[in-house]
């Protein structure tokens, strides 16, 4: 079952088979929970595995009876853990069956055979009271799931985002999803200012300041001028005064504290979810492993519809062999191709930049030309009136136009890979946004600021014409970009650019944070706009797009996202603010700040209120030594960048410790694979190895049946060297008994020469093996008896030389007698030794024969030495051996 982690329970770190937990002992006495007959699909695989594991391991041992025996080791591991689970509190035991590798079906089968145990009579020791407890906690645990379930059902968009994302995939479902996420951001924003803004203003005065001669002409809606510039939906609408009721309510601090505290969550919700998305989803990838992401990781499993499902396999192979070819396309390249290919990254790039710069310049002096133009907003006529839409409908236009303009570059632009390609054409429409916007906002601040007695309100309604704009132009482009390029044979459907539709919704929540101090309700036109956008983006996927072709991770993707929207757009749009509040001066007739140096001087304002009150003099310590203390703001920074330091080491050594972990991994590779390829040589050295191994009962059979017959046949080189010593020994025994001493030194060229011969025939007889007839008996049989011939021999010789020849006689047979019994512990243990690797070597000498040569041609001539003749014998028996193994 493998190793269960839990950190309550010690003995889970072992095995389950060697767990030290026990139950109770009626808890044993029951009847034990089997698994049924019918295991299912995964287990039946695990089975099979494990079996053909242990035949490998023992190939001569019955598949049944190993496949029982394992059948029966798994079964015992099941119970143990239904034994270990019991004993375990119920979140543990949940938390315990979520963390087991194994399936879902084989986690319901342990669970409900857990739920038996517990149940059983045998098992049940409980009390009532602890049954009541058990059934009240059961019922308020379905409870929960219900509501949970409850919660989804009710959810926004739940259905439709479960629709997307099995037609289209997630990749296609991020958009939707982003786009959901944004919507909660504005409805947030829009139920903070109309709580604490827009609510207090309606109850202390109800009726707008409206000039009896301007009335709604409906041409508001679309402009945001006339009758709606004098309501609550911008700046100007709102009052400076305290309003005294039941508590006083101060509108220049509820102003700005609401919009200062938005900011500040919209920036740690950024933060805060940008980090969680990083850690949880983007993945550290080896450049090198992208082609194996994607062929084994980037099936999308989300997708349930058919045609998704061919048009995703289509798209995955069209991939790969780009990738593929693009690779062998870079490889090949020489150093005049990578001049010219850089070449032309850096004319396409100074070409983009060039036209975002120039469509900044023309913004602006086309917002200049406007300003001219204009009088008095009071006095407008319609013409004058809808010529305030100009500017909104060229911006709109430049947003819309010019990016297809960059995706035209890819025609003659060749990068290595596919992502390359989509960061380029992202990373120019973000600068395209950037150089719009920013040329916007310094025209407020320095022209729209200085020129009008109400400017924030005018600032609010430019903002707004360019929400409802921008939201026009994006119905209109879904329309003709998508719906007539399904139209028109030769264009084909087109595809769903998730990159482009992104980067317009970043760009209509810019405009909303940038909004939200100039018009407090612009939210709320957000809010509608992203809600109609919803449906449009739906239908118009449904009917006439088809998922992109270059899939990407959808997870990095929101990461990115993300990303992209707190840096630049956010922190622009902050800074906006902030500069605002800081260096600007309020406007004098109009708005909550109005005779204010700067809007942050009601701060201060507050501050010198304070004074009076008793026992808030450690809130003015604080602003005064703290808010305006220079020092702080020094300190913080210092702490941040302390951080962010200290985290880019850990991440530095992350990285590492990655690099290091993935040498051992292709190290370990490596070595495998020399392992096999040592392996494989070893099989392909002896191919007869599998024909003998079948044979190898049969032979067995026969080698026992001719043991007897084969104990006869002494014609070996160790039977022959045997016989040559007896030979010897005997005329030296004659000689003794006659008196005549032998020298050691007179055999020593006879020893020297027998030992010669015995070799070359025992070399002479190994080469023979390999020849013999099948129906030769076995030599190991015939080696044993030879030894034990051998050893009855040095017996009665030593009983012989001890009973007829004196210790101090003969100096040279004393010598002799003493060598032969401190050989008779080395015989008994070579013949032990002998038989012990006869046992172990009997897979593979039994296949071998012996064949039976005429009689030896070269005795043993007599006079040898004997103590030589047993060290030849024994070396001749040892190359035997050898040679057979």
């Amino acid at each position: 079952m493998g190793v269960i982690s839990n950190p309550g329970s010690p003995s889970w770190q072992h095995e389950l088979t060697h767990s030290t937990s026990q139950i109770n002992p009626q808890c044993d006495q029951s009847p034990s929970v089997r698994r049924p007959s019918s295991v299912s699909g995964n287990m039946t695989m695990r089975l099979t595995g494990i079996t053909m594991n242990r035949m490998n391991m023992f190939p001569n041992t019955d598949p049944a009876f190993i496949e029982d025996a394992v059948r029966n080791e798994m079964e015992k591991e099941e119970q143990d853990l239904i034994k270990e689970l019991v004993t375990l509190s119920r979140r543990d035991r949940i938390r315990t069956i979520r963390e087991l590798p194994m399936c879902f079906e084989e986690k319901k089968h342990i669970r409900s055979q857990v739920l038996a145990f517990k149940t059983s009579k045998q098992s049940h020791n409980c009390t009532c009271f602890a049954d009541y407890f058990e059934n009240v906690t059961l019922c308020f645990r379905r409870c929960g799931y219900s509501i949970r379930s409850a919660r989804q059902t009710l959810e926004l968009w739940h259905g439709i985002m479960k629709e997307i994302s099995g037609k289209f995939g997630t990749s296609v479902l991020s958009y939707f999803v982003f786009l959901k996420w944004l919507l909660m951001f504005n409805i947030f924003s829009f139920l903070v200012n109309f709580g604490f803004i827009t609510i207090p203003l309606l109850v202390y005065d109800p009726s707008p300041n409206i000039p009896p001669n301007v009335s709604f002409r409906g041409l508001e809606i679309l402009t945001g001028a006339g009758y709606i510039s004098y309501t609550v939906m911008y700046y100007g609408g709102y009052s400076n005064e305290t309003f005294v009721g039941l508590a006083k309510y101060d509108m220049q601090l509820a102003y700005f504290f609401t919009i200062a505290i938005y900011m500040v969550l919209c920036g740690i919700a950024l933060i805060f979810s940008m980090a969680r998305s990083f850690m949880k989803n983007f993945v550290l990838v080896n450049p090198a492993s992208d082609k194996a992401w994607q062929l084994l990781c980037s099936w999308d499993f989300s997708i349930t519809n058919e045609r998704a499902v061919r048009q995703r396999k289509n798209n995955l192979r069209v991939q790969l062999k780009e990738s593929l070819s693009e690779q062998a396309q870079r490889e090949l390249l020489t150093l005049s191709e990578k001049l010219k290919q850089f070449g032309v990254y850096l004319g396409s790039w100074l070409l983009s930049t060039s036209l975002a710069v120039g469509c900044g310049a023309s913004i602006y002096y086309l917002c200049q030309y406007e300003q001219e133009q204009a009088t008095d907003a009071a006095n407008w006529t319609l013409l004058q009136e809808a010529q305030t839409l100009l500017v909104p409908f060229v911006v709109s236009l430049m947003n819309l136009v010019v990016p297809l303009f960059y995706s035209l570059f890819n025609k003659f632009e060749h990068y290595s890979s596919q992502r390359r390609q989509i960061y380029a054409l992202v990373v120019r429409n973000i600068f395209l946004k950037l150089f719009i916007l920013g040329v916007l906002c310094y025209y407020w601040m320095n022209v729209v600021a200085y020129r009008f007695t109400c400017w924030e309100s005018m600032v609010g309604q430019a903002l707004y014409r360019l929400v409802i704009v921008d939201f026009l132009f994006l119905m209109l482009g879904s329309f003709f970009g998508e719906f007539l390029s399904k139209l028109l044979p030769h264009v084909g459907i087109p595809e769903f650019d998730v990159a482009r539709n992104v980067l317009e919704l970043i760009y209509a929540q810019t405009l909303a944070w940038i909004g939200i101090y100039f018009s407090p309700l612009l939210p709320a036109i957000q809010i509608l706009k992203f809600f109609i956008l919803f449906y449009l983006k739906k239908v118009s996927l449904t009917h006439n797009c088809q998922p992109p072709r270059r899939i990407g991770r959808a997870a990095q993707m929101q990461t990115i996202f993300i990303a992209v929207l707190f840096f630049p757009f956010f922190v622009g749009a902050l800074s906006m603010v902030a500069y605002v509040s800081w260096r600007l001066t309020p406007s004098e007739q109009c708005g909550p700040f109005r005779g204010l140096n700067s809007t942050f001087s009601v701060v201060g304002v507050w501050m010198h209120n304070l004074h009076e009150i008793p026992g808030s003099q450690w809130v003015i310590w604080i602003y005064e030594h703290i808010i305006e203390s220079e020092l702080f703001y020094f300190l913080i920074a210092l702490i941040v960048q302390a951080i962010t330091y200290t985290f880019w080491q850990i991440s530095q050594g992350r990285k590492a410790l990655i690099a290091l972990l993935r040498q051992q991994i292709v190290n370990v590779g490596k070595d495998k694979s020399f392992l096999i390829d040592k392996l494989q040589t070893l099989q392909n050295s002896d191919p007869n190895k599998k024909s003998k191994e079948k044979d190898q009962k049969m032979h067995t059979k026969q080698c026992s049946d001719e043991q007897s017959s084969g104990s006869q046949s002494n014609s070996n080189a160790m039977v022959q060297a045997l016989l040559a010593r007896q030979q010897f020994e005997e005329e030296d025994e004659r000689r003794s008994a006659d008196g005549v001493p032998v020298p050691a030194d007179i055999s020593t060229p006879s020893a020297l020469m027998q030992a010669m011969l015995a070799r070359q025939r025992a070399e002479a007889w190994d080469e023979h093996l390999y020849q013999m007839p099948d129906n030769y008996p076995s030599s190991s049989s015939t080696l044993v008896q030879a030894m034990q011939a051998r050893q009855r021999a040095e017996s009665q010789e030593r009983a012989e030389y001890i009973r007829t020849a004196p210790f101090s006689e003969n100096p040279v047979n004393r010598f002799s007698a003493v060598s032969q019994t401190d050989r008779s512990g080395d015989l008994s243990s070579s013949v032990s030794s002998v038989k012990m690797q006869v046992r172990e070597k009997s897979a593979e000498e039994e296949d071998r024969f012996q064949w039976v040569p005429s009689p030896s041609q070269n005795p043993a001539p007599p006079g040898s030495s004997a103590l030589i003749q047993a060290m030849l014998a024994r070396q001749q028996a040892q190359n035997e051996f050898d040679d057979g193994y």
